[in-house]
């Protein structure tokens, strides 16, 4: 299932912000795999990405570090907190840039 992310016209003209989200997997066999599924669809906004696998817990752990608008950010970490044994917190920088690329960084 292709899954993209849309965004109001707004969008285009807000200023991004230098950030990161931690997301911790529960049960990472059947999560992960969802999990990644929306990273791909937000793929532009991520300019790094960590990941460790806590086997004996059966958990993994994701850091992204992001380059995005409050916007895009709410969206991609509210349909990650939607899933089901996924944790998920995030902060934005309060300086907002003109523009960033992620092959600036």
């Amino acid at each position: 299932m292709k899954v993209g992310i849309f965004f109001k016209k707004r969008d285009k003209d807000m200023k991004k912000r230098l950030g990161f989200v931690g997301i911790i997997i529960e049960n990472r066999k059947e999560n992960a795999p969802k999990v990644n599924e929306i990273l791909s669809s937000y793929s532009e906004l991520i300019s790094a990405r960590m990941g460790l696998p806590y086997r004996e817990k059966n958990y993994s752990v994701i850091t992204l570090i992001v380059n995005t608008t409050t916007d895009e950010m709410g969206s991609l970490t509210g349909r990650l907190g939607a899933l089901k044994g996924v944790s998920v917190k995030s902060a934005l920088s309060k300086i907002e840039q003109e523009h960033i690329d992620a092959k600036d960084t």
